[in-house]
């Protein structure tokens, strides 16, 4: 990702939700998650302009819950995962084979923290991202890297089925990614690092997703918005938009979280 993407911090969020509910199970407690004394600095900074509270509530992660970290990278957002998902969970950390030897040595490095216990590495291809027998997932999140995806060699139909088929039903998948203009084409993805997130939402639900609902925590005028989505094979509703902000050629990027079911019952 380059250093001006991280900047602009543009981006869409879909969550995806199935029908199965989830009610009866009291939420943890986020705010004291990223309040952890052990957490780092560097940790502590990333999660102020990512609203960390307030993403950690959208994913829903619960303690027990087994989770897909997709494009893991250095491990920012698993770490995260793996401390909603405690006690008794398992988070998988999916990165590409060709990750970048700095992100795998900062990955390795954060695998040994007390928090870390519960991880396992997987570097795997986008479109395979989990070893055959590993699936009834609760929790898939990809934060910041589906934009990637479109101009590597990745089958994204093939990578959008795997994850829905890896979910259990009541499974969710949480995207959030850097988000260009409307309309703007899907080279976008290789030239500004953002893609129009109705490209991603397209796609999403081709695979079987259906969005069903938004949320505004990182809407910003200058900078983002979110929305989430439901996977469900058999029926759902869906909502989602974004706010957007002034960005090189491409106008106005923006974040946006959506949540969709995967609903197999």
């Amino acid at each position: 990702m380059k250093a001006a993407a991280r900047a602009i911090l543009g981006a869409i969020a879909v969550a995806l939700l199935a029908t199965v509910a989830r009610a009866d199970t009291p939420p943890p407690d986020y705010a004291a998650i990223i309040a952890a004394p052990d957490r780092t600095d560097a940790d502590r900074k990333n999660g102020e302009r990512r609203a960390a509270v307030k993403q950690l509530a959208f994913t829903g992660v619960q303690p027990g819950w087994t989770v897909i970290d997709m494009a893991a990278g250095a491990g920012y957002s698993t770490e995260l995962m793996a401390r909603g998902a405690a006690p008794g969970g398992t988070v998988y950390a999916q990165n590409p084979p060709d990750l970048r030897p700095q992100a795998k040595d900062a990955f390795a490095a954060r695998l040994q923290r007390p928090a870390m216990k519960d991880v396992v590495y997987e570097q795997r291809p986008f479109d395979d991202p989990l070893p055959a027998g590993v699936g009834d997932i609760d929790l898939i999140t990809f934060f910041f890297g589906y934009h990637d995806t479109t101009y590597e060699a990745v089958d994204r139909d093939k990578m959008n089925r795997a994850m829905l088929a890896a979910l259990k039903p009541g499974g969710i998948l949480v995207v959030a990614d850097y988000a260009a203009n409307p309309g703007a084409p899907i080279t976008t993805g290789k030239t500004y690092h953002r893609l129009d997130e109705a490209i991603e939402k397209r796609e999403i639900e081709a695979a079987g997703f259906k969005l069903v609902e938004e949320g505004s925590f990182l809407r910003n005028p200058t900078t983002r918005a979110t929305c989430r989505s439901s996977s469900r094979r058999s029926r759902s509703t869906s909502t989602c938009s974004s706010s957007r902000s002034p960005e090189p050629s491409q106008g106005r990027p923006s974040q946006s979280a959506i949540r969709a079911s995967s609903g197999r019952k």
